[in-house]
């Protein structure tokens, strides 16, 4: 009997551990399975592809004129749509737009905005438009010398396409962020017409306004090369709207390379890399050094940029528009690209240097060209060629000069005023750059 009980006991006993056994197994399996899904969560977190932002399109802002200037050229608006045509280079699955109100005097009220693939002059494909909102909101108050940032619209766009983005300002506002050079007709109407198919009888204007970028989203082997510079990256020269400058023209080779690069244009007519504009022409824009971070260097996935500058810096001194004393020797020029290459490299940016292209007989402004000047040209030119200062350097000036008068551009290549090259100068420009060095 004792026995018996014993092993009653022991069984009993056993038993119980047993199942205690299994409990603390089936909760140690919960547990094991509650670790195993949260780390599977965190994977696919983590695994989860984030949104890559390249930029796509850009322009540089720049001062607005005085009261007389822009009332004389309307840059004063009220109750009225601005509908800006911008041309992509690389396309993405969704965008998202940069509005601009650097320089401006008063707050910039967005009452609604736009975005829509063009389907011509300022119409619309209607299948197409989105509205833009920030934060959730369809208005939006951007305050002086700030730019916002658009949340993302889900619109499809193709590489080398047409935006149209359409702006309605409520209230009176003065034009600010403004890209007076765009080389490209934008269109103005009465009342909010942000969702028109069209606008009807429209103001045409010739400057982008309140509008600094648009990126795209992009897988993550996109990037973007900014090209940095004066009006040979702006385009003087080549036809309006038919986006013929050579940073476009860059962008077509590589988007019918399958290159996945957006290229953004940072060009302002005119514009130096040691001084600001003259007051008589504010639109010429700040120096190179203080617009260097926000053009080009802060936009969204820029890894490689292309520096055409300088020959303003050499010419305008002396004329009508600057005066003598703003005259900069090669060695101010030399120290302003190396500031330019330190900042770059400071952000594990790629910078390449271009050489100044001939400029003999550019006589649009008095004084513009000399014998001295072309002898600061050439000797930054050989410093830009010779130094390694820059990470590879794309000779401009071998490719556009006349062989028979190096000091001056091929005619085939002249837009007229043997400075700005043409559209078939800017082509050979382009053509020229060799793909692999991105």
């Amino acid at each position: 009997m004792p026995q018996f009980t014993l092993r009653i006991a022991f069984y009993v006993f056993s038993s119980r551990n047993i199942s205690m056994l299994r409990i603390a197994r089936a909760g140690d399996l919960c547990a094991r399975l509650t670790i195993a899904l949260l780390a599977v969560s965190v994977a696919a977190v983590a695994a989860a592809p984030r949104e890559h932002w390249v930029v796509s399109w850009g322009a540089s802002p720049s001062p607005p004129p005085d009261a007389a200037k822009i009332q004389k050229s309307g840059l004063e608006f009220s109750n009225q749509t601005l509908r800006e045509i911008v041309h992509l280079s690389i396309g993405g699955s969704a965008v998202r737009v940069r509005f601009s109100n650097l320089f401006g005097r008063q707050s910039l009220e967005i009452g609604s905005a736009h975005v829509a693939l063009r389907a011509g002059d300022s119409a619309i494909l209607p299948a197409s438009d989105r509205a833009i909102t920030f934060g959730g909101s369809r208005r939006v108050s951007v305050p002086p010398n700030a730019d916002v940032l658009s949340d993302p619209v889900q619109l499809a766009v193709p590489a080398e396409s047409d935006l149209a983005i359409s702006i309605f300002v409520p209230l009176q506002t003065t034009a600010a962020g403004i890209h007076s050079f765009a080389q490209q007709t934008s269109y103005v109407g009465a009342g909010d017409l942000t969702a028109a198919p069209s606008i009807t009888n429209p103001r045409a204007i010739t400057s982008w306004i309140f509008l600094a970028g648009v990126d795209v989203s992009a897988p993550p082997p996109a990037t973007a090369i900014a090209v940095f510079g004066d009006s040979r990256v702006d385009g003087d020269g080549s036809t309006p709207n038919t986006n013929r400058r050579w940073p476009n023209i860059l962008a077509r080779r590589l988007s019918q390379q399958g290159l996945p690069f957006g290229v953004l244009n940072a060009g302002v007519i005119g514009n130096r890399i040691l001084h600001d504009a003259p007051q008589v022409a504010v639109e010429l824009g700040v120096n190179a050094l203080a617009r260097f971070d926000h053009d080009a260097l802060d936009q969204p996935g820029v890894k490689y940029v292309i520096v055409l500058e300088g020959i303003v810096d050499i010419g305008l001194p002396g004329t009508p528009l600057a005066p003598a004393a703003e005259a900069v020797s090669v060695d101010d020029l030399i120290g302003g690209m190396k500031q330019l290459i330190e900042r770059a490299h400071d952000r594990g940016i790629r910078i390449f240097g271009a050489t100044q292209t001939p400029f003999s007989g550019a006589a649009m402004i008095p004084g513009m060209f000399s014998t001295e000047k072309e002898a600061q040209r050439k000797a930054l030119n050989q410093w830009i060629r010779s130094s390694h200062a820059f990470d590879a350097v794309i000779d401009f000036d071998k490719v556009v000069l006349d062989p028979a008068n190096p000091d001056r551009i091929r005619p085939a290549f002249d837009s007229g005023d043997h400075l700005h090259p043409n559209d078939a100068g800017y082509e050979a420009m382009a053509n020229s750059i060799d793909l692999s060095l991105f």
